[in-house]
This record gives structure tokens, C-alpha cells and sequence, in this order.
């Protein structure tokens, strides 16, 4: 049987944790800065884990990085 594709998009945004949960960005900081406040830049700083429904769909566009 062949071996199944990852998704090149995925590969470049999550990454996965050793527990095996997905690591990803936090979003709303790709522009417009201006607009959100203080609190909101600073909280958005570093990663985030994805919740176990998002995980889900994630893991499978990654089939080999578990």
C-alpha cells in the first residue's frame, strides 16, 4: 500500500507536543495591530494548544508526525 501524504500546509503550521497534542500560533496577529487593544497583543504572544476537535482534524493531515 503507498504511503499517505501529509498536508504541506499543516506541516508548516502545527507542530506536535511529546504528549501528542498539536501546537499551533495563536491567532488575530497578522495585521491591524492598531485596532486591538494592549491586553489582547500580549495574551497572543507564543503558541497555544488546539482543542481535542480541532487536534483531530489536524493529526490527520499529519498521519506520520504522532
Amino acid at each position: 500500500m503507498p504511503k499517505m501524504k501529509t498536508k504541506s500546509a499543516a506541516k508548516k503550521r502545527f507542530s506536535m507536543t511529546a504528549a501528542g497534542r498539536v501546537k499551533a500560533a495563536q491567532a488575530g496577529k497578522r495585521h491591524g495591530m492598531i485596532k486591538r487593544t494592549t491586553k489582547f497583543i500580549r495574551d497572543a504572544r507564543g503558541t497555544t494548544i488546539l482543542s481535542d476537535q480541532d487536534a483531530r482534524i489536524v493529526k490527520k493531515y499529519m498521519p506520520y508526525d504522532r
